[in-house]
């Protein structure tokens, strides 16, 4: 799995005009799961995500989680994450997994999220898309699950 994760003072995403979700501050988070993920590395990944120290505390340092400050989350899936580029023009997403089981991995991380404490709002699985934000800082960071498995050097 794939995240990108944008800080934002406020989000939403639209489906045929309407919006379907909306947050005041918090994160936007883009996910994109990939042939072979797992329901633990959602967990992870929400884990994470809740816990990562991105906000600023009352001296202005990043020591504060989503969790820390009350954050919301937009959650949006974005199976584009899984683009590969690296010959000709047009990008190639046979990585990505198929949605019968993307749906069901990106709904696991949304409710994984939820029984962390985190207030979420989601777009719609496969559905095109409208999504507004303002981007807080701009604060941008992206995870790979797999980066979460490996031992760090040094």
């Amino acid at each position: 799995m794939r995240v990108v994760l944008q800080r934002v003072s406020r989000a939403s995403v639209s489906v045929d005009d309407a919006v379907v979700g909306a947050i005041d501050g918090g994160l936007l988070i883009l996910v994109g799961v990939a042939d072979g993920d797992t329901r633990a590395q959602a967990e992870t990944l929400a884990r994470k995500v809740s816990r990562l120290r991105i906000f600023a505390d009352s001296e202005g340092r990043f020591n504060d989680s989503l969790l820390d400050v009350g954050g919301a989350a937009l959650v949006i899936s974005q199976f584009t994450l899984h683009a590969d580029v690296r010959k000709g023009r047009r990008p190639s997403f046979t990585s990505a997994a198929r949605p019968e089981l993307a749906e069901p991995l990106f709904d696991h991380f949304v409710d994984s999220l939820r029984a962390l404490g985190v207030p979420v709002q989601s777009g719609e699985f496969g559905a095109m898309m409208s999504v507004e934000l303002v981007n807080d800082g701009p604060f941008t960071v992206i995870i790979d699950s797999a980066d979460l498995e490996r031992p760090r050097r040094g």
